[in-house]
């Protein structure tokens, strides 16, 4: 199973050991098509690409994912791009929110939520939002979306 993993970059990169954390369960679900995103030199290894070429290479990396899991607590409008592309592309979403960072979650993410192919899952702790992966995927797998 392909997955694709959003996470903000140039909005903020000040949740990328949670990134780490939230690949290394989803790779036990399937193959990370965007683990590049909880790099922590992530900015450095891209210097080499333009934005044309980001884009283009992160659409094709969505267009062949089955799901899409999004950490969307820093606010990013890259994320927001994705999960708007993933949408038009009926990929099933899950976002996930950590409440205690003092940010508020956009009523445009919130608001999209209907437990049927986009969801919102609030966590403060590893174990939270493996749980909210593991049901998910359970979700996903019994509609056969995935």
């Amino acid at each position: 199973m392909n997955i694709y993993f959003c996470g903000s970059i140039r909005g903020g990169r000040q949740d990328v050991a949670i990134y780490q954390q939230i690949v290394t369960c989803l790779k036990t679900y399937g193959r990370v098509l965007t683990e590049h995103v909880a790099f922590p030199e992530l900015e450095i290894s891209e210097k080499s690409l333009n934005d044309t070429e980001i884009l283009e290479r992160d659409m094709q990396w969505l267009s062949q994912a089955h799901i899409v899991v999004a950490e969307v607590t820093q606010p990013s409008l890259g994320v927001g791009f994705e999960i708007a592309r993933a949408i038009t592309l009926n990929k099933p979403v899950l976002c996930l929110f950590r409440p205690s960072s003092g940010h508020r979650l956009s009523a445009l993410i919130r608001g999209s939520a209907n437990n049927r192919s986009f969801f919102v899952g609030n966590y403060e702790q590893r174990e939270d939002f493996e749980k909210f992966i593991r049901d998910f995927f359970s979700y996903c797998s019994q509609k056969r979306t995935v």
